[in-house]
């Protein structure tokens, strides 16, 4: 894996919060990341070249006027907001399946080289295979690896978020062994336990769904982590106002052609 930085971007991210999607269920991450973009209006500053990913090109994704509605867009695009110190990653193909642990891997290498001081992994979980304490309250739920503890602290707690649960690894057997299970996350677990291996400062928000129309859950997790980071001031007792980019007039087709009556 490679990132390709544009003319001119520095290729050090040092101190900056990375917010990237998992390929998961409803592709929820996805559109949460697509909103932050349009948002901030951010700017493209380079793209991640690796084999991991299904291959694609097409148009900006993001275009404001038909100067830069051509401009090309390709599978893996990294996105920089200098003031705010943040940097997105926006992921738009699945992982090849057979080189999901390699693509975890190297996302992890790349983030460590790259010195973000936090990185925040936006997913999703299949709604049907909670179990039971987890059919309870939020349908939100957050990880983070120890040393993204020790620069929170009991922040999020605080905040009355709740923590992804173990689940019995022999259901209906024994509740004496527990694992980390999160059914449709794609590659969050592998994410997740690399860089706990990888000592790096790494946070999970991810939403309980089902698959159909997810751009309510998109809204759903990105207030939920707006409550922390903050990417978007909103008066009190109110939703913050994202910006809806251009593509998805698109999300789901482009309609019935009236030809075929």
């Amino acid at each position: 894996m490679m990132f390709v930085a544009a003319e001119c971007t520095p290729t050090s991210f040092k101190d900056f919060t990375l917010i990237m999607p998992a390929i998961s269920v409803g592709n929820v991450g996805q559109l949460a990341v697509d909103l932050i973009v349009s948002t901030l209006n951010m700017c493209r500053v380079g793209y991640i070249h690796t084999d991991c990913l299904i291959p694609m090109a097409g148009n900006n994704p993001y275009a404001t006027f038909a100067e830069n509605a051509n401009d090309l867009s390709t599978n893996a695009e990294v996105y920089s907001s200098p003031e705010l110190r943040l940097a997105v990653l926006q992921i738009r193909t699945p992982i090849i399946q057979t080189k999901s642990k390699k693509f975890c891997k190297l996302m992890v290498s790349w983030i460590k080289a790259s010195g973000f001081s936090r990185t925040v992994v936006l997913s999703s979980s299949h709604a049907y295979q909670r179990d039971d304490q987890q059919l309870l309250g939020s349908p939100l739920r957050y990880l983070q690896t120890p040393s993204m503890q020790k620069l929170t602290g009991d922040r999020l707690k605080e905040m009355e978020w709740k923590e992804m649960e173990t689940v019995s690894t022999f259901p209906g057997v024994t509740d004496s062994e527990q694992r980390l299970y999160i059914p449709g996350g794609g590659a969050t677990k592998g994410l997740f336990t690399d860089s706990c291996a990888e000592d790096i400062p790494l946070v999970v928000v991810l939403i309980f769904c089902s698959e159909g129309d997810n751009i309510p859950d998109a809204f759903t997790l990105l207030n939920h982590l707006n409550t922390w980071l903050h990417l978007v001031d909103a008066p009190a007792q109110t939703q913050p106002k994202w910006r809806i980019p251009a593509s998805w007039r698109l999300l789901f087709g482009s309609g019935i052609p009236p030809a075929l009556f």
